[in-house]
């Protein structure tokens, strides 16, 4: 019989859902509950455009099991869903509810997830789990009123995003234990997790196990999902077949002078430094092969402020980190899920590190 323990009430059939839950979460119920094997998602659209694929409820459930068993989730856990259900960690928390009999407490997706309604009215139960993307995280904690809520949460799970480190040092002062998350659609959530401010590598969870391939990439064996193995794009640095650390996606390795350069480990150096959006990226070179690029989000980058820019992140980055050119543009592109399109905008004004030293430097 069916089941949905939603916001603490019980609900034994979709009818009387129909007026309780939203409509994005109404559909996707009635989604799950259907004949059919499978549920329709889309990737993210991170290097390239989003695929609609079919989700196997048979791997979703296993996924769902896996998660639940480490975080001991069972009837009596409180599961906050606050991430929107056409994405697969929307999907995934609502799963993790239905398969071990817990409550799912539903908030307004917004940067805020801790706020119900207005400006204060907080979340004020004990909460379980809660998956968020850094930026939910990032915006919480900027108001003490909200920061304080994160003491109701035994779990955060973090993903969607890199955490970055400035993040993860605020991360230390409340009591939550929280995790990066390391995972795609195709392997219907996280595979892996990393206990933030604690170990830098990924740790297996389940019987998951890795290995790499002749480029250097994960690959990851999941026997509990039908596929079992799924190669990936991901350079890491293997301890054993159960950790790992992520070292930056193949796709944007930079080889400048013979040198390889991960630009996601050089966005980490400067990401106290550099205010607003920016990202490492790289064009030809004919002595270099390719040279480094530092791309700069936002219309108050001028001549002067990149001078002291160079300044500072200078003795941050070593000798072949260090960009040759700086690029500005107004806006980003992004993914339909938000996430920053690593390639340069056609409006992106140069401007080389060379013209920019003073006598100082």
């Amino acid at each position: 019989m069916m089941e949905v323990r939603l916001n603490g009430r019980v609900y034994t059939c979709l009818e009387q859902l129909r007026e309780q839950a939203d409509e994005e979460l109404f559909l996707f119920l009635e989604e799950w509950f259907d004949d059919r094997s499978y549920v329709l998602g889309h990737t993210s659209g991170s290097t390239g455009a989003p695929k609609e694929i079919q989700l196997s409820k048979a791997d979703m459930r296993a996924s769902a099991r896996m998660t639940n068993a480490f975080f001991a989730i069972d009837r009596e856990s409180v599961l906050l869903l606050c991430l929107s259900v056409s994405y697969i960690a929307g999907k995934m928390m609502v799963v993790r509810a239905l398969e071990a009999g817990a409550e799912l407490l539903t908030v307004k997706v917004s940067s805020h997830p801790l706020r119900i309604t207005g400006q204060e009215e907080y979340v004020d139960r004990r909460i379980d789990l809660a998956a968020m993307v850094p930026m939910q995280v990032e915006e919480s904690m900027k108001s003490e009123s909200e920061k304080q809520r994160f003491g109701y949460i035994r779990h955060l799970i973090i993903g969607g995003a890199p955490v970055s480190v400035a993040l993860e040092e605020r991360l230390k002062k409340i009591p939550t234990q929280c995790y990066a998350t390391y995972g795609m659609t195709e392997t219907v959530s996280h595979i892996a997790l990393k206990k933030l401010n604690s170990d830098p590598a990924y740790f297996a969870l389940g019987e998951v196990g890795f290995e790499q391939d002749e480029r250097g990439c994960l690959i990851i064996n999941a026997p509990h999902l039908q596929a079992r193995r799924f190669v990936t794009n991901d350079m890491v640095r293997l301890h054993g077949n159960k950790r790992f650390e992520w070292l930056g996606r193949f796709d944007y390795v930079i080889n400048s002078g013979g040198i390889k350069l991960f630009p996601e480990l050089i966005e980490q150096k400067l990401v106290r430094s550099i205010p607003g959006r920016f990202f490492i990226t790289s064009r030809p070179d004919e002595v270099l092969g390719e040279s480094v690029l530092l791309a700069l989000e936002g219309a108050h980058w001028d001549f002067v402020s990149l001078q002291l820019l160079l300044q500072k992140i200078r003795p941050l980055l070593g000798r072949f980190e260090l960009p040759k050119a700086f690029v500005v543009s107004p806006f980003f592109r992004e993914t339909t899920s938000g996430k920053v399109v690593r390639t340069l905008p056609e409006n992106a004004v140069f401007y080389p590190v060379h013209q920019l030293r003073v006598s100082e430097l």
